[in-house]
């Protein structure tokens, strides 16, 4: 099986970076990620002050698909995610929707045994592992790591974990995927800034969904499809989310828009990813009750 290193970071989504490998379509592989402080945290006395935040959100990559061409989209599965034994968050005046409690940074760093995450000595929390940047190259320009879009990025969504897929439109030859800021943990909104930041390997495979036509990521359960929108506000995110997936119900039943509407409505469930970072991901969770399948163009 081949295994990406984490020796090839970037630190923005772009297509002027080369890729660091390449994968075979529907091939295996393994990919090593550090945590989203590039490993500059490993004891209490570092803390978030005192830290190079520049290369925050490293991810490993551009990992080129072969065969993959501009203008489709992929489907990447999550197989599985190996841990590093600890993970670590962070506190510091200013950090998540409520920095204004916190007066002092802190350090907590937490191990991992037996499929927990000892927080305390009386409160362990289950595993719930997770991605938090997966992309792809945008067409143009530079997107920081830390900041997520319709490429993907910095969703910060606790479904891009084991057991889904997320598809994404392709908008370079080779669709340059790259991937870090794993989560052992992390609840919606990501609300102190940090879920427990951890190192890992992800195993993953990547296929073509021929003849879909995405305009921005789609997370796929085994229940339902999450049509995930980052922007500025709650406000324009919110209505991106509806707009899309009030299109692709309309499309996928053949319901004119009010219908649509309404069956969005009658169903399905917005769900806030995070509200940190410099835009805010909100993701439309559709039931495959009401839609089965992406509806295809061709």
């Amino acid at each position: 099986m081949k295994r990406i290193g984490s020796e090839g970071l970037i630190y923005a989504f772009s297509p002027a970076n080369e890729p660091v490998a390449s994968v075979e379509l529907d091939e295996t592989f393994l990919v090593e990620c550090p945590d989203c402080y590039s490993g500059q945290i490993r004891s209490e006395n570092v803390l978030r002050p005192q830290i190079d935040t520049t290369i925050m959100d490293a991810s490993t990559g551009p990992i080129a698909v072969r065969g993959v061409k501009a203008g489709e989209a992929i489907k990447v599965r999550i197989h599985d995610l190996f841990l590093d034994s600890q993970g670590v968050m962070v506190t510091s005046p200013g950090l998540g929707s409520r920095g204004d409690l916190i007066e002092e940074a802190e350090t907590k760093i937490i191990p991992l045994c037996r499929g927990e995450a000892l927080f305390s000595e009386t409160l362990r929390l289950p595993l719930a592992p997770m991605i938090g940047v997966l992309g792809v190259s945008p067409a143009k320009g530079s997107v920081h790591c830390a900041v997520p879009g319709d490429h993907g990025g910095n969703m910060d969504t606790k479904d891009v974990r084991p057991g889904n897929s997320v598809y994404f439109p392709v908008f370079v030859d080779g669709a340059n995927l790259a991937l870090g800021d794993f989560h052992a943990c992390m609840g919606d909104g990501e609300l102190s800034g940090t879920g427990i930041e951890i190192a890992g390997e992800a195993l993953l495979s990547v296929s073509k969904a021929p003849g879909l036509s995405l305009a921005l990521p789609v997370i796929e359960t085994p229940r339902s499809f999450m049509i995930v929108a980052s922007e500025e506000s709650f406000d324009a995110c919110s209505k991106r989310a509806v707009k899309e997936s009030v299109e692709m119900i309309a499309d996928f039943r053949r319901l004119s828009t009010p219908d649509a509407y309404r069956l969005l409505s009658a169903t399905c469930d917005l769900r806030i990813s995070q509200i940190v970072n410099e835009k805010i991901t909100l993701r439309m969770v559709i039931p495959k009750t009401v839609m089965a399948e992406l509806p295809r163009s061709v």
